[in-house]
């Protein structure tokens, strides 16, 4: 026989435990400071496998993102598309966390 798990409502004056961490990281001013560590944390999941692979050492400092990279070739193809990657990861973090990107 499976198993069948009813929804309960949830009791007036509660919140979820997402909310209830974001609006901790916000009371703290810790938001912008998680952000950027989840960005470099999940830097192969954001823009791939192939691009993280050829990316050495990465930082975000106030808004810009810096990061090292191993390829020439790829250097000038992110060089190239730097408003399309900032755009794909601001709307992959769900918020503006770079404002910028230097390549080094």
């Amino acid at each position: 026989m499976p198993l069948i798990r009813e929804q309960k409502a949830r009791k007036p004056g509660t919140t979820t435990l997402k909310a209830a961490i974001d609006e901790m990281l916000r009371a703290y001013q810790l938001k912008n400071k998680y952000s950027e560590t989840y960005l470099v944390a999940f830097w192969e999941k954001l823009v791939g496998k192939s691009i993280a692979s050829r990316t050495g050492r990465l930082y975000v400092a106030e808004g810009t993102l810096y990061v090292q990279i191993l390829s020439a070739p790829l250097r000038q193809e992110l060089v190239l598309a730097k408003t399309k990657l900032i755009e794909l990861l601001n709307r992959e973090m769900g918020e503006e966390v770079v404002r910028d990107v230097i390549f080094i």
